[in-house]
């Protein structure tokens, strides 16, 4: 008599094809999840940015609102904050690109500056994000759930 000795090959498929059941269940609920919290980071780094840019305003009053975002950041580590390198928000934010979102910073080329309008785009429609979002001074974000053309008309996040 034969002792039997690790599964057999029907016993292997049934545990297979119900680890592909669950997978097929639980991966797109993984990828929701990810683009909402892409979607939460955006909101955050522009509540971030625009803070950032209001403190810049209030620090540098002959300056008015920086001329670009990259002014708001410095090189890691910052010894000492400038008009040019004001050290307010991290460095890779200030560049433009953080948690599969673009952001960018338009000014209304004055100095002193009185606005601005930064915007945050999914790098991928669909993929980092759906939303894109925008704020100006008044620090009120709208966003536009198409992925682009948000604009201070679009609705704005309660």
């Amino acid at each position: 008599m034969r002792k039997q000795q690790g599964f057999s090959l029907i016993e292997l498929l049934i545990v297979v094809s119900i680890i592909l059941i669950i997978s097929a269940m639980a991966i797109p609920n993984f990828l929701r999840s990810r683009l909402r919290a892409n979607e939460a980071s955006a909101v955050a780094s522009l509540r971030m940015i625009n803070t950032a840019a209001i403190t810049y305003s209030i620090t540098y009053p002959d300056m008015g609102f920086p001329a670009q975002l990259t002014t708001l950041g410095g090189a890691n580590p910052c010894a000492t904050a400038t008009s040019a390198q004001a050290c307010l928000i991290d460095d890779i934010l200030a560049q433009g690109y953080k948690s599969g979102y673009s952001f960018a910073w338009t000014g209304d080329g004055a100095v002193p500056s009185f606005s601005f309008i930064v915007t945050g785009t999914p790098q991928v429609v669909g993929g980092s994000g759906e939303r894109m979002f925008c704020t100006d001074q008044t620090g009120v974000i709208h966003y536009d759930p198409t992925g682009s053309g948000c604009t201070n008309a679009s609705l704005a996040l309660q």
